[in-house]
């Protein structure tokens, strides 16, 4: 995931310098310059308003890490989790979606809720307006570390890394580290862990510096208020907005369009295989191939095939395979007299005194009738 929440930070930016003049400051950028990180976000946001199209949040493991240190008072906190809570409601949560875990720190650290915890919004916020201040030191690195090795473990919740899920961590705080935050912070970004720095009021930026990842410019952020750290959530959704191409008529693709989490990618029908150009598609007789699994017999059709069996045979459930029939055995072998099975197939013959008939199957009286 390439700067999603960056791009929605800044731009509340530019919003909100217009509005409170010198009161929010995104690090490493000015005010009045369009970071070229979020024209993307812009892009795909002009495509929906052109089009009616909703978009498609990807799904994230987000820790939200905040510190209620003893510098942070008791409405400010509650303004924390006001943001908390507003950037909930933009994402979509859910087993298969975004998952959220909040660790709350101090001196100590406590995880409120694992990423498996809750799966729904209004239980999730619920949790969120219970968390209480720790009201003691700033153990920053701590809280990192805590994240790392407890948070984002498949037994809290994490998907595996298989699944190709972002892990995003946020740290929301307005002092300085008591501990030691660099080598952790470069540990849990080697991890795969996209890590946030938003400092407020007291923050000491080299520390959000050395915590984030990079670029820094889209990483670290500063609000001189925690006043106004409720309205870093204004554009959240359209910065995690990905477009679905595959909603559009302009994909290409001649069959079937897949959406994956950066873009998409064309497959065909069953009996069509794709041609070099990867969007059209080319009829294919799988009956050609070693890999159709008929036993007998392969019997291709416009979009597929089927199995069939030689005489004698009949095709089994697996519709693959063939058992050996015994064809006399069945009304319809058609023999007027005697029917005789083979390995294979059957044949007719009569009754003494009768000669079989060219049609093979009936009986002809040697003996003309007086």
């Amino acid at each position: 995931m390439k700067s999603l929440f960056g791009g929605l930070l800044y731009c509340f930016s530019l919003l909100v310098v217009q509005v409170h003049g010198t009161n929010f400051r995104f690090y490493g950028y000015e005010p009045q310059r369009i970071s070229p990180a979020i024209r993307p976000v812009q892009a795909v946001q002009n495509a929906i308003s052109a089009t009616g199209i909703q978009c498609k949040i990807r799904p994230l493991d987000l820790v939200l890490i905040i510190d209620s240190s003893r510098s942070v008072r008791p409405g400010e906190f509650e303004k924390v989790k006001i943001f908390i809570s507003d950037m909930i409601d933009t994402l979509d949560i859910g087993q298969y979606a975004t998952r959220v875990a909040v660790i709350n720190y101090a001196s100590t650290v406590n995880v409120e809720f694992h990423l498996k915890t809750y799966f729904n919004k209004g239980d999730m916020k619920q949790a969120v307006s219970r968390i209480k201040p720790l009201s003691t030191g700033t153990m920053s690195g701590l809280a990192i570390r805590t994240a790392m090795n407890e948070a984002y473990t498949e037994k809290a919740g994490a998907r595996p890394l298989s699944q190709n899920i972002s892990k995003v961590a946020v740290i929301v705080t307005d002092g300085r580290p008591q501990d030691k935050v660099q080598e952790v912070s470069a540990q849990a970004r080697a991890s795969g862990i996209e890590i946030y720095a938003i400092g407020v009021d007291r923050a000491d930026m080299q520390s959000l510096r050395l915590m984030a990842s990079t670029p820094l410019d889209e990483h670290v952020f500063y609000v001189e208020t925690y006043g106004l750290i409720e309205k870093f959530t204004s554009q959240f959704r359209e910065t995690l907005c990905g477009l679905d191409i595959c909603s559009l008529e302009t994909h290409g693709c001649e069959h079937i369009c897949v959406s994956t989490t950066d873009s998409y990618y064309c497959k065909c029908q069953d009996g069509y295989i794709l041609n070099e150009d990867k969007k059209t598609c080319s009829s294919l007789d799988i009956c050609s191939l070693e890999t159709h699994g008929c036993e007998h017999i392969c019997v291709s059709t416009t979009d597929s095939y089927y199995c069939k069996c030689q005489d004698g045979y009949i095709l089994n459930e697996d519709k693959k395979t063939c058992s050996s029939l015994d064809i006399c055995s069945l009304e319809t072998h058609g023999c007027e007299h005697i029917c005789v099975s083979t390995t294979d197939s059957y044949y007719c013959k009569c009754q003494d005194g009768y000669i079989l008939n060219e049609d093979k199957k009936t009986c002809l009286s040697k003996t003309p009738h007086s």
